[in-house]
């Protein structure tokens, strides 16, 4: 499996369950990534994208995305898009 660094964690708003992620790779809706800090692994299947509430299927690097996870993720953690080889 490869793994590549796309982007760092911004705020997480934990009611919700959403995670504002400041992009430095592509992302798009169907991707697996990784959500990796000092308290934090997670994987899983992005199943949709947010830019300023409104729904899309592709993000690009700069853009600041909302993502609904699974658990908690903390401002700060790395987020890697996963590749099988």
């Amino acid at each position: 499996m490869e793994r590549e660094e796309i982007g760092r964690v911004e705020h997480f708003y934990s009611k919700i369950s959403v995670a504002i992620i400041g992009l430095e790779g592509e992302l798009k809706v169907g991707d697996r990534i990784a959500v990796v800090g000092p308290k934090t692994d997670l994987v899983q299947v992005v199943k949709s994208l947010q830019v300023e509430h409104q729904n899309i299927e592709a993000a690009k690097p700069g853009d600041l995305v909302g993502l609904k996870v699974k658990e908690k993720v903390r401002e700060g953690d790395r987020v890697f898009k996963l590749n099988e080889k």
